[in-house]
């Protein structure tokens, strides 16, 4: 009997559990246990990463313990890069990032084979979950690290990447990004002509897109040259934090009507905004490394520094941003549910890379999500559809335009 199908025939019994608290609390562990529970966006860590992406006693939010505690079932390790040069230099370095990521990523797998696959499919994230692994997909972000080369595509494809994100911080050479730093706010106008020309070479391949991060002229002109729905992996509600790494809710109805899927990422600053006192604070942060004091979001314009200034900023700028907790990160959900629909909505949560709030600090306390997506009102099969169902449906639709 699969994994899906006992999640099938548990929601109906679910449903008698009475309503006092400590059975909630029963309802709530079981209906996360039974459910496919998938996490759309985490980083790779590398001995060089900064320190303040790790835990405080060193370790990762997504390795296989915090995995397997908080009963995350699959996952996309990405292999991300940041802002920095865009020369020869530049590219390389950031090729050689990815390459060590990859290498990571398939030792995760390698060294524990009783307990992790790697999954090239939706269908391999089902069966190896079903065979009590945790699945691991491979995703990809910000094509500065394969320069102007379309033809790295089809070797990511090789290599197993199954999901790709144009870029981060910073425009590209494929596409401008929604957080421009103090360049020109736009230097292509949206996508390049070989980011245009790489959104038909994805769908060829079955590789499903991941808009978070595109400036909206490229998020738009994206889903018109799409065949299929794409993901924004790892965004949030821009009508809730104005953000322009979030979503608006006309970006969030295009991408509706594309069929696709925005997964939520419980990050401290795209979900509270700073107080009038803290935001004098970080303003004195930005005066001393030479950004300006006026920002929407704090770590704005980071990725112009120089990048041992870059870090020493964002390392003097992260005890000074407020925490979101559980219920401000449902806020959002809840928000992009509404505006477009719960099987429109997922989680994607960019551990390792800055993400973790109180409550859901790391892949350990997935559980509380499943707790509060109940509390308010959400169906098991409902919170089923927001941890994995809504992805890997858009992933199957993915994978079915590969012509080649």
């Amino acid at each position: 009997m699969t994994h899906r199908l006992l999640a099938g025939l548990a929601s109906a019994a679910l449903t008698l559990i009475a309503a006092n608290s400590s059975a909630q609390s029963l309802d709530a562990a079981e209906v996360h246990r039974r459910a496919l529970v998938l996490d759309g966006h985490v980083d790779v860590l590398l001995p060089s990463t900064p320190a303040r992406y790790y835990l405080p006693n060193g370790g990762s939010r997504a390795d296989l313990d915090h995995l397997t505690r908080g009963g995350v079932d699959a996952v996309i390790l990405s292999l991300a890069v940041g802002p920095g040069p865009r020369d020869a230099a530049g590219v390389a370095a950031a090729r050689a990032e990815v390459e060590a990521k990859l290498a990571r990523t398939r030792a995760l797998a390698a060294e524990n084979p009783d307990r992790v696959g790697i999954a090239f499919s939706a269908d391999d994230v089902v069966r190896l979950v079903d065979e009590g692994k945790v699945a691991v997909l491979i995703g990809f972000q910000n094509a500065r690290s394969i320069g102007g080369d379309l033809s790295r595509v089809d070797a990511l494809y090789r290599d197993g990447v199954r999901v790709f994100a144009f870029n981060h911080a910073g425009h590209n050479d494929w596409s401008d990004s929604s957080r421009p730093g103090e360049g020109p706010v736009a230097e292509h106008g949206g996508l390049s002509p070989i980011g245009r020309e790489a959104v038909g070479r994805l769908n060829d391949l079955g590789i499903l897109i991941d808009v978070s991060q595109l400036s909206s002229d490229a998020l738009a002109q994206t889903l018109a040259l799409t065949r299929v729905p794409v993901a924004a992996t790892h965004s949030n509600a821009r009508a809730l934090v104005d953000n322009t790494r979030n979503l608006s809710d006309a970006e969030l109805d295009a991408i509706k009507a594309n069929g696709g899927v925005v997964q939520l990422t419980p990050f401290n600053s795209y979900l509270v905004v700073p107080d009038a006192a803290t935001r004098v604070r970080i303003a004195e942060v930005r005066v001393r490394f030479g950004l300006p004091a006026t920002f929407i979001s704090p770590n704005e314009g980071y990725g112009t520094l120089p990048a041992e200034p870059q870090q020493a900023f964002l390392d003097a700028l992260a005890p000074l941003l407020p925490r979101a907790t559980v219920s401000d990160y449902v806020d959002h959900i809840d928000h992009v549910a509404r505006r477009i629909g719960r099987d429109h909505v997922g989680i994607g949560t960019d551990f390792d890379h800055g993400a973790g709030i109180v409550g859901f600090d790391s892949a350990a306390e997935a559980g509380n999500v499943t707790a509060e997506l109940l509390r308010r009102g959400y169906s098991p099969a409902e919170v089923e559809a927001v941890w994995s169902g809504n992805f890997l449906r858009v992933l199957r639709a993915a994978e079915a335009a590969r012509v080649n």
